[in-house]
């Protein structure tokens, strides 16, 4: 497989950015190709069997494209749909669970592990699960904050409304006395500020999308894949529906300019 050939990422809208601009900044040799599933947003309050078949879908589209791995920016499709991709798909597949969880199982000092993320990703249990493979003893608190990804996407991170929701999600964990917070959706980490200062400084957050791109790294590092081209990187993105609105909040928080973003629907077929 050539080390040219981009990365693909998707994600069930536009939260899966935030992965997207962490790849970019710890392997800007690499180029990107996105796509955000906005017709279809969100994937946390649909159906294991439905996320695995729209999962499918984008992975197809994505591996129409040449591209030389694929990562699920996505925590419910991560949850749901990595174990029948990457036994499917000819090319390696990472999510954004197991790189977060590692490091929360790695930092924990009192074994007691916060998880936030969607309705979808919670009842999944798959944190809880992973948590408990590394370490038996860990005890993992989840709690749905299904509020936090419109109120990052209305762009009110640090909105007084944003502190009031943060501060009534976190309590159950605060009341637990956990030590290490995993942002579970890839939209949280927009809201880091208003959440570290309410969880306060004896609680670590972990971002599973900086350590996704850790592992992306390692995992291109292991098969000879890294690009090593000086020549620029090309990052393309495309949506399944509203691509101003993607494009727009695209352009808030991705280290280069998104002058356009292409509507494909091909993945429904």
């Amino acid at each position: 497989m050539c080390s040219e050939l981009p990365i693909g990422v998707f994600d069930s809208g536009v939260g899966g950015l935030t992965v997207a601009k962490e790849i970019m900044s710890q392997l800007p040799k690499e180029s990107v190709l996105y796509f955000g599933d906005t017709a279809r947003v969100p994937y946390g309050n649909k159906s294991e069997e439905t996320v695995i078949a729209y999962s499918r879908q984008i992975a197809r589209f994505l591996c129409s494209c040449n591209v030389k791995a694929i990562v699920i920016a996505c925590n419910t499709a991560s949850a749901f749909a990595l174990e029948t991709l990457a036994g499917e798909l000819p090319v390696p597949v990472i999510g954004v669970v197991k790189p977060g969880a590692k490091t929360a199982a790695r930092i924990t000092k009192s074994k007691r592990i916060g998880v936030i993320a969607t309705n979808g990703t919670i009842r999944s249990g798959l944190y809880e699960r992973y948590l408990k493979s590394i370490s038996p003893d860990i005890r993992v608190f989840g709690q749905a904050c299904p509020l936090f990804v419109p109120l990052a996407e209305e762009g009110l991170c640090n909105d007084p409304v944003t502190r009031e929701m943060a501060t009534r999600y976190l309590a159950p964990l605060l009341h637990e006395q956990i030590d290490t917070l995993v942002l579970g959706c890839t939209h949280y980490p927009l809201l880091t500020d208003v959440i570290g200062s309410v969880a306060g400084p004896s609680v670590t957050l972990v971002n599973p999308a900086y350590e996704t791109a850790k592992e992306l790294r390692a995992l291109l590092t292991e098969r000879d894949l890294l690009r090593t081209s000086d020549t620029p990187s090309i990052h393309r993105f495309f949506v399944s529906d509203g691509e101003e609105q993607f494009r727009r909040f695209a352009n808030s928080i991705l280290p280069c300019e998104l002058e356009e973003a292409d509507v494909n629907r091909k993945v429904f077929s």
